[in-house]
């Protein structure tokens, strides 16, 4: 039978107390009568019981550790054995479950249980392990496994704490006593169900005497009455929550709690002074702000907004106040213009009342209050006024230059009263076509007038004062040019009549109308006529329709535009004017060729043409022409075109020397300077006999003796041009720095039959005899310069 053991008497009364309760349960699953562990009806049937059902030996109650040991040793919980074990070390005891080997270990010779680590309930509040006793040698079980619970014992270790605060309230000022704040609440994680640790009252630490709170409920109320924000708005208590009932050796823990005092209408609004005094300018425009002036209230928000009007003041209409709904201002408003010369000083009575009444509080009122304000118009410079802002005056469109048309005036408001000087506006009258006389203000014409262009004339007259030029006023001058019959009337439109071929007598083939730029009063009136020239005309005719209209009728048929394709009909045209104004406008009638229904087909002039082609034939014709043409222009490329070179492009290799100097030249026989084109040609068939390492035999035209060969110059000059060629031929082959290829050298040679022969000096520097230079003198004129310088006969040489 296996039994527990405790450390000490005191824990064990400690446990009979707690587990006499659980006693009636059977143990903790254990069945007093019987003994045996009590299993769920739905668990699964223990092997050992199968194998060996007997009664257990087995004696279990909880085991209790405390919390936050703080020795050195292991902490001893508690003790297990078995009656199997007797002593002799077969019997090994073996711990399983939350914190087995862990936290708990047992001895597995004598079963003693120990708690190797500091054990927190508030992290665990106990721990369910499993027991079992097994044969040393066979770690066959001994005992059936059974389950235990290790319960960790609380002790007082935590402190309350508030987890919402600190704490925001609020509460109305000139509350009553014992008004409600606002309720604190603290938590302790100590085991409520065990002693006092978590037992918690409320105490007021600072806050004093304002607020109290309640030991056991945490609600927070006002502790005094009638506190009043206007003096003092926040309070910030500190509340402390203390655990073992507030006993001593409790924990406890603080929070603050902020009240705010709100606001209340509890104090009316009061004129800082009896009367206001303001001075403004006569010319302030109206609408603008005369003055500010604000009642001073104490309260805050809606409780602090006022409505201000005006009671009473002479100047009824002048001014109006209204309420600046962010600063709770009275703002005075000028409704009408200030004119110092009649009134110079306004008085006011302005009344402010509380928007926002609270009826508990009436007795600390009147909720309004009055001040005088009085208001001063100082004089200013004002400029000219007219008498009338807007003149309209009236003028005939044939009135001459210099009518008077009417009258401005103009007056100095000011005491002063100083002379006007009038002018007119430019920007308003570009073309000047009025003038106004400075002193008398008289508008004239400056210009002749025309209404068609220009119906109405908005002028705007300045008036100047003389002592201040900068006063300047405005008026406006609205003149209206009447209309006179000056235009004659024209045609609407440009008409384009057409007549058909096949027109019948009497048809109307156009109705026209006119218009006339002038505009009488009656309303417009026309009459239609055709032309004297072609009153009697045998073709057309002319209906007035006495309504501004008229229309063209045909007097005849069979018209035809071979005979004539255009007809001109002068109209006569006269208005109703005085004097009447006529005009003649030609109205062109085209003959056109039509259907039966009248539409026009073609018009004009007709070729005279027997037959006339059809469509296909003239397009076969300009196909012709186009064909042809096209033709033409590819024998003219194909004869342009330059003949192919019988090398082909790409095998060309053109290369090009140019040697500059700045020497002068030998004359004719300095032809060695050029070594011009270069022609390349690699299709040239050479003959392989030919050696180009050696010189070549080079013949000549003419044989000469040995060693006799002349000089160019006793040679004829095709003679000595072909010897020259051979020479330079001879001298290419040779040079060692020539291309092993054909090269082509040009020369040119002017040849020795000269006139003039050479006048090369240098030349002449080369010769000892005295050369006779007088044959200069008949070479004419552009050679007389020379002449003089060396046709000289004394025989002295003109170089030296």
């Amino acid at each position: 039978m296996m039994g527990w053991c405790c450390l000490d008497i005191c824990r064990a009364l400690t446990l009979l107390a707690l587990l006499f309760p659980l006693w009636e349960w059977g143990c903790w699953g254990l069945n007093p009568n019987s003994g045996d562990l009590e299993k769920s009806p739905h668990s699964d049937p223990d092997p050992w019981e199968i194998l060996n059902r007997h009664k257990r030996s087995w004696v279990w109650n909880q085991f209790f550790v405390l919390e936050e040991y703080t020795g050195n040793e292991p902490l001893y919980v508690g003790k297990l054995h078995s009656d199997v074990d007797k002593g002799d070390g077969k019997v090994k005891y073996v711990l399983s479950g939350e914190g087995a080997t862990s936290i708990f270990t047992i001895d597995e010779n004598t079963g003693d249980i120990h708690a190797t680590k500091r054990l927190d309930r508030e992290a665990q509040a106990y721990y369910t392990l499993q027991a079992q006793a097994v044969d040393r040698l066979t770690n066959l079980p001994v005992e059936p496994k059974s389950e235990f619970v290790v319960k960790v014992q609380d002790i007082n270790d935590n402190e309350p704490k508030f987890l919402d605060g600190p704490y925001l309230a609020g509460v109305p000022e000139m509350s009553p006593l014992g008004t409600m704040v606002v309720q604190v609440a603290a938590t302790d994680a100590d085991d409520p169900t065990y002693g006092n640790s978590a037992r918690v009252v409320y105490s007021i630490i600072h806050g004093q005497p304002y607020f109290s709170v309640e030991p056991k409920t945490g609600v927070i109320r006002t502790a005094l009455p009638n506190m009043d924000r206007e003096t003092r708005d926040q309070y910030v208590l500190v509340i402390q929550a203390k655990d073992m009932v507030g006993q001593m050796g409790g924990l406890s823990g603080t929070t603050s709690v902020t009240v705010t005092l709100t606001d209340v209408n509890d104090n009316p609004p009061r004129f800082t002074h009896k009367s206001y005094q303001y001075t403004v300018l006569e010319s302030l425009p109206v609408q603008s702000v005369v003055a500010r002036i604000k009642a001073a209230d104490f309260d805050i928000g809606s409780n602090a907004e006022m409505d201000y009007r005006i009671m009473d003041g002479d100047g009824p209409g002048m001014f109006n106040i209204t309420t600046d709904e962010d600063t709770q201002e009275g703002v005075i408003i000028l409704l009408k213009p200030l004119d110092f010369e009649t009134k110079s000083s306004f008085s006011l009575r302005i009344e402010v009342t509380n928007r926002n009444i609270d009826s508990d509080f009436l007795s600390l009122g009147p909720f309004s209050d009055t001040t005088s304000v009085k208001v001063t118009v100082e004089d200013v410079n004002e400029p000219p006024v007219f008498s009338s802002p807007l003149s309209k005056m009236v003028v005939s469109e044939d009135a001459k230059v210099g009518t008077s048309i009417g009258r401005v005036s103009a007056h100095d408001p000011d005491t002063s009263n100083s002379a006007i000087r009038y002018s007119i506006d430019r920007n308003t009258d570009l073309e000047r076509f009025f003038n106004v006389d400075a002193l008398s203000g008289v508008i004239s014409t400056a210009k002749p007038l025309d209404r068609e262009a220009n119906s109405i004339h908005n002028l705007t007259i300045f008036a100047i004062e003389s002592q201040d030029p900068t006063q300047i006023g405005k008026g406006i001058a609205l003149i209206t040019v009447q209309d006179i019959n000056d235009n004659a009337p024209v045609f609407a439109i440009d008409y384009e009549t057409l007549l058909c071929e096949n027109a019948m007598p009497g048809q109307v083939i156009q109705t026209i109308s006119a218009v006339d730029k002038d505009e009488p009063l009656s309303g417009h009136r026309f009459y239609f006529a055709l032309a004297a020239p072609a009153a009697g005309n045998l073709n057309f005719t002319l209906r007035d329709n006495k309504d501004n209209t008229a229309s063209i009728l045909t007097k005849r048929g069979g018209f035809r535009r071979r005979e004539q394709p255009v007809y001109h009909l002068p109209v006569l045209i006269v208005d109703s004017g005085s004097p009447a104004l006529s005009s003649t406008n030609t109205l062109s009638v085209r003959v056109c060729d039509c259907d039966s229904d009248g539409v026009a087909l073609s018009c004009g002039a007709v070729a005279y043409t027997a037959t006339g082609l059809s469509t296909g034939a003239l397009l076969a014709i300009l196909g012709c022409i186009i064909t042809l043409l096209v033709m033409v222009l590819l024998i003219v490329t194909m004869r342009r075109r330059r003949k192919e070179p019988l090398i082909l492009e790409e095998e060309r290799d053109i290369r090009e020397n140019i040697v500059r100097y700045d020497d002068e030249g030998g004359g004719e026989e300095d032809t060695e300077a050029f070594d011009m084109v270069t022609l390349r040609n690699l299709n040239v068939i050479r003959d392989p006999s030919v050696r180009r390492d050696v010189t070549p035999d080079t013949p000549t035209f003419f044989h000469y003796p040995s060693g006799t060969r002349p000089s160019y110059k006793s040679l004829p000059d095709n003679v000595v041009f072909r010897e020259f060629i051979w020479d330079r031929l001879k001298d290419a082959d040779v040079d060692p720095s020539a291309p092993p290829y054909d090269s082509l050298q040009t020369y040119a040679f002017e040849g020795s039959g000269s006139v003039a022969e050479s006048l090369s000096s240098l030349e002449s520097l080369s010769t000892d005899s005295d050369q006779n230079y007088d044959y200069l003198s008949n070479w004419g004129p552009r050679f007389k310069k020379l002449a003089d310088l060396y046709g000289n006969s004394d025989g002295t040489s003109v170089l030296s």
